[in-house]
């Protein structure tokens, strides 16, 4: 897997999957650093590989007035802070172009969002950072299409490649998981499976995207089982008060227990 060249990355040699996991978004420095206390102290606790997630912006809304972040300079510094309190490395959402050398500054890992994952121009840039770059596949897009993704960034010099799989659109308003993908996806790249945004359902009727949280723990046990690198999980300890996506974010009360079950489940796997 490539994960050594994170900074910071803990617990590599344990044999457990690694885990991408937070808030959807950076909502200010109290809650970030509340939420990434309690997930370093159960992954290390677990000796998971972890990765601190929150967005510095939320720029695909389903509405104008839905939340979108506390200002860019302000939520990377926080995430910043998240990554050298707890010397711990971390990951945000780029959207544009001159995203990716401002958010370079301040995190260890560029995402992709799924919707923007064709675009080169944004690939190129947050490969040209020379930071670790998760590609996110977009709903649209079958596993094996990813491979030009991930090629994009590897024709900038950039071996530091992660493909993410968080489902695919099924009609209008659901996702499903084709988990026939990850092992495909990982015939090219290190592969998470994004157990959260999966099971989203977006464009609802009040114009506020839903989900199936009760559903966050079958995904998560058949990504383990099917044998993915890493998953990604986000996570708030009020999920029904969250800015972003909290229909269909884990409880963080419920994280430690879930990692716990699906740590077993890794150990029967490489058991064998």
């Amino acid at each position: 897997m490539q994960l050594s060249n994170i900074p910071k990355i803990k617990n590599l040699e344990s044999g457990n999957f690694f885990v991408l996991a937070g808030p959807c978004a950076i909502e200010g420095e109290e809650m970030a650093l509340r939420i990434a206390e309690k997930l370093v102290g159960i992954t290390d606790k677990l000796r998971i590989p972890y990765v601190f997630k929150g967005s510095f912006k939320k720029a695909n809304r389903s509405r104008i007035d839905s939340f979108s972040g506390i200002g860019d300079e302000k939520a990377l510094k926080i995430l910043q802070k998240v990554g050298q309190t707890f010397d711990i490395p971390t990951v945000t959402d780029i959207h544009t172009n001159e995203d990716a050398p401002k958010a370079a500054e301040y995190v260890d890992v560029l995402q992709i969002p799924a919707f923007l994952v064709r675009q080169t121009d944004l690939v190129v840039a947050a490969a040209q950072t020379g930071k670790t770059v998760n590609l996110k596949k977009g709903q649209f897009m079958s596993p094996e299409s990813m491979k030009h993704a991930v090629q994009k960034v590897l024709d900038c010099q950039n071996e530091n490649v992660i493909a993410t799989d968080r489902g695919s659109m099924f009609g209008y308003q659901d996702m499903i998981v084709d988990f026939r993908g990850i092992p495909t996806m990982q015939q090219f790249a290190t592969t998470v499976l994004d157990v959260t945004h999966s099971l989203q359902q977006p464009n609802q009727v009040a114009g506020v995207t839903g989900g199936r949280p009760d559903m966050i723990e079958t995904i998560a046990k058949a990504g383990i089982a099917v044998g993915v690198d890493g998953i990604f999980i986000e996570t708030h300890f009020d999920p029904a008060n969250a800015k972003s996506d909290g229909a269909n974010m884990l409880h963080l009360d419920y994280f430690e227990g879930l990692m716990t079950r699906l740590v077993a489940i890794r150990q029967t796997i490489n058991s064998f």
